[in-house]
């Protein structure tokens, strides 16, 4: 065999063959391959004169002191030729002439004796990388196709190892480092996100986070369920554009500011607009989307603006899946833009899905194809929220080492009926003014109170809270004026609207006022309480009650 294309062309074509000249087996010594020789450089020239040749060198003895591994197999059945002395003091000796399988199983273990047969076959060199031993050490194996200068020789294939032990251990310290670093990051941004969603009493919801990547650099995706008082509840869903604790901590920022300016219980465009100018005072250089949608119940649709992101879809009872596409405003941080808010039916059997471009967005298509292809899957998803959750990101292919971050929130407006369907029930009455309103409001309200089973303790509540709550809307605001109760399997809810904007706060009413004291009375006495603007210029001021556990299911 020729050493010289062992070490540098045998990868690239065989050996040439050829036999040594005036050398015999007993020369060699037993068992010994024969001799390399010196092959003349391509350019022409022969080895200098002085030096040695490379004919005088025994492969034998080469391969005995060269510290890899080194074993050679020859034939279909890959009979063991020879094995160097590294190999032996890693493995121990091994029986001349044997098959690969029977002399060689730690290479069986390591799973190099599949290689041999595809060297053979494909007269190209394989390789496996840093396989661990029993000895404790990793090794790389390359398996190299040989020709034997014998006449009628078959081919043989030399195994090579080399110890990467270091390596390997570098490396996987390495990534040792990498994951406790991305558990870390991970770990903080799950702590900036809702740790428990809350629980409206009308819908049902279930959000899953599912980091990108095997890197530490998290994204900043971000969702909420807020209850505003009232029956009514915020779902927002946001992404920070880029990756990293950066990213990570401004998402925790205007999570934060969503969920105070939720509870100033504005319109969901004003609530961006508020949010665009923080944005642009946190970081001027980082862009967020975002998506914040309040449900009324008593209303039956979702009142929605968009920040630059992805289309919130409905699928409505029948299975029929709505995009809200419009209207979008620019994404926050981008400059004192005007938002606007818009509106999509949500009743009872609807189900709505907010997400982020993680789940939607691929490297090979237009994003728009993601978010059909979400429609779709949509459409045919039935069950609990966190199970249509579930197979939505299994349907887009999100898996461990999925390359972006995921955020999804799934909310479902259950159609209620029979025994279930009492426990939720609405009443109203229009005011048309005049000193008579107040008694009629006073009886309406104690009549459906009674109606609605209540114990005496919060019947009386409730009407004392209905009667001053109109007698406030009488006397600070203007009509149409309504009275609205409900009632759900959690609390009891009192709503007065009218036609004025003017909002009632609380006050101490000093002994000698003759007036201010109704809201006092309806904060003292309820579990909540709180005002708003109605979208047709008017306002709404609302009162809850919680149910004893015996009104409950």
């Amino acid at each position: 065999m020729n050493f010289t294309r062992w070490s540098s062309r045998l990868p690239q074509r065989r050996a040439a063959a050829r036999t040594d000249h005036g050398a015999s087996p007993a020369g060699r010594g037993e068992g010994a391959v024969p001799a390399a020789r010196a092959e003349r450089p391509a350019d022409g020239r022969a080895t200098p004169a002085g030096l040695p040749s490379v004919d005088s060198l025994l492969v034998h003895d080469v391969l005995d002191r060269m510290p890899a591994l080194v074993a050679l197999v020859h034939g279909p059945d890959h009979l063991l030729g020879h094995v160097n002395s590294a190999f032996t003091a890693v493995f121990g000796p091994r029986p001349g002439g044997t098959p690969a399988r029977d002399a060689l199983p730690e290479l069986r273990e390591l799973g190099v004796l599949p290689l041999l047969d595809q060297v053979r076959r494909s007269a190209r060199p394989r390789r496996v990388k840093s396989r661990r031993a029993h000895d404790g050490r990793s090794y790389t194996f390359t398996c190299t196709p040989v020709d034997f200068p014998a006449p009628g020789s078959d081919s043989g294939v030399l195994i090579f190892a080399t110890d990467v032990t270091e390596h390997a251990s570098a490396a996987e310290r390495l990534r040792e480092g990498e994951r406790s670093q991305r558990e870390t990051v991970v770990t903080l941004q799950r702590s900036l996100l809702p740790q428990k969603l809350e629980e409206p009493d009308d819908l049902r919801i279930a959000a899953t986070y599912h980091p990108g990547g095997l890197e530490a650099a998290v994204g900043g995706d971000w969702y909420d369920v807020i209850t505003l008082g009232g029956g009514r509840t915020a779902l927002v869903i946001g992404d920070v554009m880029g990756r990293g604790v950066r990213a990570a901590a401004v998402m925790g920022q205007l999570r934060t500011a969503v969920r105070a300016y939720a509870r100033l219980d504005l319109p969901p465009h004003e609530v961006l607009q508020l949010l665009d100018g923080l944005a642009m005072e946190i970081d001027a250089n980082q862009i967020a989307t975002c998506v914040y949608a309040v449900h009324d119940p008593n209303e039956g649709r979702l009142v929605y603006a968009s920040a630059g992101h992805l289309p919130i879809l409905v699928r409505d009872p029948e299975g029929v899946v709505h995009r809200a596409s419009d209207p979008t405003g620019p994404p926050l941080g981008t400059g004192d833009w005007p938002h606007t808010s818009g509106s999509i039916p949500l009743g009872p059997g609807c189900t709505a899905v907010l997400y982020t471009d993680g789940l939607v967005e691929r490297r090979d298509q237009d994003i728009d194809v993601g978010v059909t292809a979400l429609e779709q899957a949509l459409a045919g998803a039935t069950g609990s929220p966190q199970v249509i959750c579930d197979r939505l990101l299994r349907t887009a292919g999100v898996t461990a080492d999925h390359d972006d971050d995921v955020a999804v929130l799934v909310m479902t407006h259950p159609a209620r009926g029979g025994t279930e369907g009492d426990l939720f029930r609405n009443a109203a009455l229009e005011l048309l003014g005049g000193v008579e309103a107040t008694p009629r409001a006073r009886a309406f309200a104690s009549g459906v109170l009674t109606s609605w089973r209540f114990s005496r303790d919060l019947h009386d509540l409730g009407v004392l809270a209905a009667s001053e709550l109109v007698a406030n809307s009488l006397q600070h605001g203007t009509p149409p004026m309504r009275l609205k109760l409900r009632r759900t399997d959690r609390r009891l809810i009192i709503e007065v609207t009218d036609g004025d904007d003017h909002l009632p706060r609380r006050r101490r009413a000093e002994p000698a006022d003759e007036a201010g004291r109704g809201i006092d009375v309806v904060a003292t006495i309820a579990a909540s309480w709180g005002a708003r603007r109605t979208p047709d210029g008017g306002k709404a001021v609302w009162c809850e009650f919680a149910l004893p556990d015996a009104a409950r299911p």
